[in-house]
């Protein structure tokens, strides 16, 4: 039996990693692209200690040429395209390269992928941000309402994936993911700066922690068992469409009394808001309903936001010290 292969455009990021470390279990040979592959330390699969391991090429999936050729030279039998911007707060400075990162590169890739011979399933990350404010859970059939230039972006790239599986036969599947975190989570994402505010002052080495709207609620799950989720969705034989969320969600006060709970401190004593902070268009809620997974794919979310939440306080500890 021959060994499945498998492309991450995108690898360098947080769920790259993950993904690839997952597939290397499997028997999979990985490849990793990045644009900038041979400046990159990639210390994100070093800290999963995988790097050794991924054949990694260069591609820009804004060059159709690029992605054609890296196509052609890694023959896969599966694509996950992680690629892109991942911050929303950045898609409104920078509305226009959003949208085009987001979009032609997610078209480039499909159009590539409509020309090769042989049937290669395509993963393609989505957003639970398409969906704006979801009081109730969101299923598949929820109808998409971006509030911000990368939401707008992640909406259209989406129906570019059902339009080339349901007109042109491509084998594109679609993980419209909640937010997920871990220790590979950028510090310019919110829950990277709890946790190392937490332990910073922990330590004594900070006085307080300056954040937004405490009220915001999300669904946040373990980015390791979302990227199972995705290997999951290209197993599934017809192509289609999936909610990737715990199920659980909570308000962001709540993240931060936990973080600050497992540290033995009083969150009230060290935390205070500031409105540079807080967008106008913020979502208030963030709800996922993720029983299509559990009933087709038969994945569940594990990891409750506490545990993630331990998790990444135990690893920024071990930093630290």
């Amino acid at each position: 039996m021959s060994v499945k292969r498998a492309l991450i455009i995108g690898i360098s990021g947080q769920d790259g990693p993950y993904l690839a470390k997952h597939l290397l279990g499997k028997g999979y040979r990985v490849f990793g692209t990045s644009r900038n592959h041979l400046d990159q330390q990639f210390e994100n699969l070093q800290t999963v200690g995988i790097a050794e391991g991924i054949d990694l090429l260069p591609m820009s999936p804004l060059d159709r040429q690029s992605v054609q050729s890296g196509l052609d030279e890694c023959n896969p039998d599966e694509v996950y395209n992680l690629s892109g911007p991942s911050s929303v707060g950045r898609s409104f400075e920078f509305p226009e390269e959003t949208q085009r990162a987001i979009v032609v590169g997610t078209k480039n890739i499909l159009d590539c992928l409509r020309a090769v011979e042989k049937p290669v399933r395509l993963f393609n990350t989505a957003s639970s941000e398409c969906y704006g404010n979801t009081p109730t859970p969101a299923s598949e059939n929820t109808p998409f309402n971006p509030v911000s230039p990368y939401a707008s972006a992640k909406a259209e790239a989406f129906s570019l994936v059902r339009k080339y599986r349901e007109q042109y036969g491509v084998l594109a599947y679609s993980g419209i993911l909640f937010n997920h975190e871990s220790p590979l989570r950028p510090v310019s994402f919110v829950t990277r700066k709890i946790i190392n505010g937490v332990v910073s002052i922990a330590t004594g080495q900070q006085d307080k922690l300056v954040l937004g709207n405490l009220d915001v609620i999300r669904d946040w799950g373990w980015a390791p068992e979302y990227t199972e989720a995705m290997w999951r969705i290209l197993q599934h034989d017809k192509p289609d469409d999936f909610i990737v969320a715990t199920g659980q969600s909570c308000s962001l006060r709540e993240v931060v009394e936990t973080a600050f709970d497992q540290v033995g401190l009083d969150w009230g004593n060290y935390v205070e808001t500031d409105e540079k902070f807080m967008r106008p268009t913020d979502i208030a809620q963030s709800r996922g309903n993720p029983k299509k997974a559990a009933s087709v794919l038969g994945w569940q979310a594990t990891v409750s936001m506490p545990e993630v939440i331990g998790r990444m306080i135990k690893v920024a500890k071990s930093e630290i010290h």
